[in-house]
């Protein structure tokens, strides 16, 4: 008697559940691109596409011409600006002396005073400068700002390091979700946190997940949203781009929906 009331149970079920059905795309939340800031060759590499790395890890070395250069040019102009400085200290002691002796007028050793003063600052000014193209030799060594997986590798040893282009792509494998488009007229029916059936063919793995994210930014074209989902991944290598075909449990007979 039970076992029959549990199949009629079953059977109604059955017909009242729905489910959307459609597909999607294993994606990371937190994927990064790795750009050089500096122009310059390529002298160290670290990494290959699939290696792990940890948030600080070098990823690789740049030798920049230019900021070498850079930094030589103002180690000189600060030398020059110093000696001047330490001869018109002296000037300026020598006409003070003359000064009281009533030799030179007040109006020369003022002058002399503005110089010093001046280029005091001067000196100043070319300090900060150095100290900031000190601060731009740290991005010659190229460090992940995460915890990540290789994806994407672009240069290799003796490559010029282009400002802006893409050198390294780096994807975070501990926030790996599922993204796909829901039609205009389907998003009455989803919420977040619904539950979700994923499967992922090329793993045959059968998983569970939720919807974590609804994006309110319709594509006018083919009138969808684009969803993301959380899933469990079952400790199974999964990787950013695999096709996922999903449920979407938009109505369970009134039972709330069980992961």
């Amino acid at each position: 008697m039970m076992k029959l009331f549990i199949a009629i149970f079953l059977m109604i079920s059955c017909l009242y559940a729905q489910t959307i059905q459609t597909s999607g795309t294993v994606i990371s939340d937190n994927q990064k691109v790795i750009t050089s800031k500096h122009m310059g060759y390529i002298k160290q590499v670290n990494v290959t596409e699939g290696s792990y790395v940890k948030k600080g890890d070098l990823l690789y070395i740049i030798d920049s011409t230019s900021l070498n250069s850079q930094k030589n040019e103002i180690l000189n102009n600060l030398e020059i600006l110093k000696n001047n400085q330490d001869n018109l200290y002296i000037n300026l002691n020598r006409y003070k002396r003359l000064y009281k002796d009533d030799l030179v007028s007040k109006y020369d050793v003022e002058q002399l005073e503005l110089k010093y003063n001046n280029l005091k600052n001067q000196i100043q000014i070319v300090k900060e400068k150095l100290k900031n193209i000190n601060n731009e030799f740290k991005y010659l060594k190229v460090k992940s700002p995460i915890d990540a997986m290789v994806i994407k590798k672009s240069i290799n040893v003796a490559n010029m390091a282009i400002v802006g282009q893409p050198a390294l792509i780096l994807t975070d494998m501990n926030k790996l979700k599922v993204k796909t488009q829901i039609n205009e007229s389907d998003l009455l029916n989803i919420k977040s946190a619904q539950n979700v059936k994923i499967f992922i063919p090329s793993l045959k793995l059968t998983t569970k997940g939720k919807v974590s994210a609804i994006i309110p930014n319709i594509d006018t074209t083919s009138h969808s949203f684009t969803i993301k989902i959380d899933f469990l991944t079952k400790n199974k290598n999964i990787y950013p781009g695999m096709y996922a075909q999903i449920d979407i449990f938009v109505k369970d007979n009134g039972n709330k929906n069980e992961q």
